[in-house]
């Protein structure tokens, strides 16, 4: 059996730990994970792990010399929208100088990179994007994404792959941050109120739908943009009802708001989202609806879900 070693970057987040699950199954691959803790922060996983900072060049480089992966996934990140406007300088180490770093040691060393992207490549303006539509950020953190996908396609890499993604959901263990599914149920649960933008449209997807995307990637050695997110458009309200009645929680709870209420420092896209039939067609990309989406998280999760 010819094995694939793989290096997972930013192991502890959540699409991090759901790749980890999930190339943990198959016997073809040797995953090593790594992330800033000292410690995983998931349990199990047929890997190893080994902490590392991406912005520190030489660690990463003792990383590639010492294990000598074949594909890199790359899922470190600061994605804090707003925090990326504040910090920009702490976004473009992230985000770009660490990637510079990550595609000259792939080149180096002849290992495919798979760096993860975002909806917010694009300004909004006529969404859901194909793979060919050019992207326009409107944002800070958009800019950084599109800057280091830029980074990967001039590398001179012979293999690469993005893999964009839009409005990601799901659960791991010992999470640093939460997400939209997670908040939604967790203020609802508590009796709580929350606004949630009727302005904003998107593709909303599963993490572990999203994991299964990039392991096909990994698979059929596949080269290019993929777009990777679920099927239904629809606006962030409307998928925070969805939450709700799926997990029979008091939808009345949710306030419909406009973008301009939240007073966000960072202005977000208005209609983003994507077709995935590139995915679909090549991958054999299948995510599950948002109800089934949500009834599967709700078993993970030891919640009891509407079964209609």
């Amino acid at each position: 059996m010819l094995y694939q070693r793989i290096l997972i970057t930013g192991a502890n987040g959540l699409l991090g730990q759901e790749l980890v699950a999930q190339l943990s199954r198959h016997a073809e691959y040797d995953v090593l994970a790594t992330a800033r803790d000292p410690a995983p922060r998931f349990q199990g996983g047929s890997c190893g792990y080994v902490p590392l900072d991406i912005t520190d060049a030489q660690a990463v480089r003792r990383i590639f010399q010492d294990f000598t992966p074949t594909v890199v996934i790359n899922c470190a990140a600061m994605t804090q929208v707003d925090r990326c406007e504040l910090e920009k300088e702490a976004c473009w180490r992230v985000n770009v100088e660490a990637v510079e770093t990550l595609a000259r040691l792939c080149r180096q060393f002849g290992a495919r990179l798979i760096q993860v992207s975002t909806d917010f490549v694009f300004d909004g303006a006529a969404g859901p994007y194909r793979e060919t539509d050019r992207p326009h950020p409107i944002n800070f953190y958009g800019r950084s994404k599109l800057a280091s996908e830029n980074v990967v396609r001039e590398a001179g890499i012979d293999r690469w792959a993005i893999a964009r993604t839009v409005l990601v959901y799901g659960t791991g263990e010992q999470l640093s941050r939460s997400n939209i599914a997670l908040w939604v149920i967790e203020q609802l649960s508590q009796g709580r109120r929350i606004r949630v933008v009727t302005d904003q449209w998107r593709t909303p997807t599963y993490v572990a739908d999203l994991a299964a995307g990039i392991e096909r990637i990994v698979r059929y050695h596949k080269h290019g943009i993929y777009h990777i997110s679920g099927r239904e458009f629809l606006t962030v309200y409307d998928f925070a009802c969805l939450i709700a009645d799926v997990f029979d929680l008091d939808r009345t709870l949710i306030e419909p708001v406009d973008s301009a209420t939240l007073n966000q420092v960072a202005p977000r896209p208005p209609r983003t989202g994507f077709i995935i039939l590139k995915a679909e067609t090549e991958l054999g990309y299948r995510p599950r609806s948002i109800p089934e989406a949500l009834r599967h998280l709700g078993q993970r999760l030891g919640l009891p879900v509407t079964l209609s």
